[in-house]
Parts: structure tokens; sequence; C-alpha cells
């Protein structure tokens, strides 16, 4: 019998959420993954602390000014980079095979452009890479020959259900990505503008970090996900639907051009399309239990409501746009949270600001790095402004 394949590791984002449970998955699996590289944006006490539990000797802190800090705080030989270019040389580093990003928001860019230019294999956790640049990194990554392997369990989930078909787009009809619908799903329209960031941060399903849980409750987050597939599945926007499933088991669905669909099912827990990514192509017992159906009973699925939950929308227009407008959804989406969470902005005031920055875009082709990131900083300005207005003329739950 032949030695599993080991993956050597670059994890991206090492203390949110992603990064954790990525590490509670290669502690299961040691004889599959081993970590060899850990980087963070600030949280240098954790940070130590998987450093001394993974015995990683090459780390990175996206904020420099922690860099005394943190070298207090780790084991003598341990290798430290800051800063953008830190988080770059981590993700290029000798040795490794893939480099998982789960780093929110700009930040994970250059390291994952970097990290292919390389011809490591991309784990994608990180909404924002395809979302802003997708044209830029798949691109990149199909000119080095290196593979995109998706982590969100919506995307994680059409991956499985593709393998082994070889018609290719013209194959599938439709892409389903399901969604929680969030706490607010039932809620009356009306009674939206009384939320609050507590309310909002209460997700029924799922265990995330505060902005993809204030997300979930926007739809943005799935918004973001339906620009994301486009670029991962090579589909159309006008071929990628949402379709609200309250138990979270079912985590997305291929529909093909015979009426067939598949469906990828599993409890909610992020270490399923985690290990599934870095354990690829081989299905590994990695002690996660199965759903249990007859305690479940019943799988519901219902349509979004579109009128109440604008998100969608936005998303699909940005996506058929194209160029530089998914980098002004997404960077405006992100200010608007933050104010929400701040108390500047009502809940619905989040859907308004992010169309305000849309409709005052100029969009451009978003064909370099550059382009990208300048429209992200375009956007968070115009976004702020919105908030600032927003937030005088009583704006506010």
């Amino acid at each position: 019998m032949t030695a599993p394949r080991k993956r050597r590791v670059v994890l991206l984002g090492s203390t949110g959420s992603i990064g954790c449970s990525t590490l509670e998955v290669a502690r299961r699996l040691p004889d599959r993954i081993e970590i060899v590289g850990l980087a963070a944006r600030g949280n240098i006490e954790k940070l130590a602390e998987q450093v001394r539990a993974t015995g990683v000797r090459e780390v990175a802190i996206h904020d420099a000014s922690k860099e005394a800090a943190l070298r207090a705080l780790l084991p003598p030989g341990t290798n430290v980079r800051t800063g953008p270019e830190g988080l770059a040389g981590l993700a290029t580093m000798a040795g490794a095979d893939i480099v998982l990003v789960a780093i929110v928001g700009t930040a994970g860019l250059q390291p994952a452009l970097a990290a292919i230019e390389a011809g490591r294999d991309l784990a994608v956790a990180s909404k924002e890479i395809l979302v802003m640049a997708g044209e830029v990194i798949t691109t990149a990554a199909a000119r080095h020959g290196v593979k995109l392997l998706p982590v969100d369990s919506e995307h994680n989930a059409i991956f499985q259900c593709l393998e082994g078909h070889r018609g290719g787009p013209d194959e599938i009809s439709r892409l389903i990505l399901t969604a929680s619908g969030g706490p607010f799903r039932q809620w009356p329209a009306a009674d939206l503008a009384k939320v609050t960031p507590a309310q909002a941060l209460r997700h029924p399903t799922w265990d995330m970090g505060p902005k993809i849980t204030i997300d979930s409750a926007t739809l943005f987050n799935k918004g973001l996900e339906m620009i994301e597939a486009r670029w991962l599945f090579g589909i159309g926007m006008d071929r990628i639907a949402v379709l609200v499933h309250p138990q979270s088991i079912v985590h997305s669905m291929v529909e093909f051009r015979d009426g067939s669909v598949l469906a990828q099912l599993s409890r909610t827990d992020m270490c399923f399309p985690i290990q599934y990514a870095l354990t690829w192509p081989d299905r590994v017992a990695g002690g996660l239990a199965s759903p249990d159906f007859a305690a479940l009973g019943r799988l519901d699925f219902e349509e979004p409501r579109d009128g109440v939950f604008p998100a969608l929308g936005l998303a699909r227009r940005a996506g058929l746009t194209g160029g530089t407008l998914p980098a002004v959804f997404n960077a405006a989406n992100e200010v608007a949270v933050e104010a929400f969470r701040a108390g500047k902005l009502s809940f619905p005031g989040i859907w308004r600001c992010v169309e305000s920055a849309m409709d005052a875009h100029t969009v451009l082709p978003s064909a370099s790095l550059e382009t990208v990131i300048a429209a992200d900083v375009w956007a968070r300005t115009t976004a702020r402004s919105f908030c600032e207005t927003a937030a005088t003329a009583g704006e506010l739950p």
C-alpha cells in the first residue's frame, strides 16, 4: 500500500474562524496535512498560541507595528515576516504545496496572486479574491497551471457535484446556491428598519465571524457567492440561482441539462469543505459525522424574497456588468456593515449604501490588480460619505 499524500499548507488568516477550523482539520489528519506557515492580521496572542501548538517556524503578521510584541511571544528560531510583503513572502515560501487564503478584505489579494505566480495551488476561503479580481486571478491560475480549490461550503459543494462531468459548462443548466435565509427571512419588510446589530449576529445555523454573519442576514453573503461562482466555474450570472434552505444541510446543487440535479449534503461544520479542499482528490475519514436524516425529518426550500432583500439583485447587476463594479459592490458593503455594527446606519441602509455607490461608479475593465484596488479605495470613500450623510439624516434604527 502506498503512503497517503501529505499536503504542506500555508494558512493565511489563521486566527479567524476558518483558520481555526483548518488547524482542527490538520490536527485530525497529521498524515495528510502539515501546516508549514501561519499568518494573521493582528491577533498576536492567538497566533503565538497556534505556533506553539503546531511547531510552525514560518509566520507573518499583517500589522507590522506588532512585530516586536509577536517575537517576544514566539519560540526561538521562528522566522517572522511583516506587512503585505511578509504575507506574499509566506505565500511563496519554498516547500509549500497549497496556500489557503482566509483573510477577510483586500489584504488577501496580493498574497493570493503571488502564490499563483509561484505555482502554488490556492484554496480560496476569502470571497474578496474572486469577487474583486476574478478575471485577474483566474487568468493567472490558468497561465501557471494552478488549481483553485473552493473552501466556501457552497462552492465546495458545487465543486464536488461537478467532479466527473466532462461536458463542461454546456452540460449545466444552473448552479443553485443554498442560503439559510438568515434570522430575518420571514420578517415583514417594515420591521427590518428596527433590526439591531445584536439581532443580526444571531445566525440560526452557522457559527461564523461577525462580518459574514451580518452578510448572511442581508443576503449579501449569497450575492458575493454568486459572483465568486461565476469565476470559479465559468458559468454566466444568468445561470446562477439562489434557493433558501433553512436547515443548511444541502450546501448547494447543480442542475444538468437532462433535468437531473446533484446535491452535496453534510452537517453545518466548515471542517467538511476545508478537509475536502486540502485532501482533494481523495476522500479521507477525518472524524466528521454524517447527517442524521431521521432526526432531521424534513428539508425545506423556498425562493428568496428579492424585493425585501435586494442584495441578490445588486449582485447580479454587478456580476453581469463586470469590470470594476463587483469590487465596488464588495467594498461598499464592507463599509456599510461596519457602519451598521457601529450603530451609524440602519439595517436597510446597508443595501441603500451599496446601491448608491454602484450607481455613482464609472465602470472600468478589471484586467489589473491596480485597477481593482483603485476601485476598492474609491468605493470605500464614497460609501463612508453615504453613511455620514445617512447618519446626519437620521438613517438609524
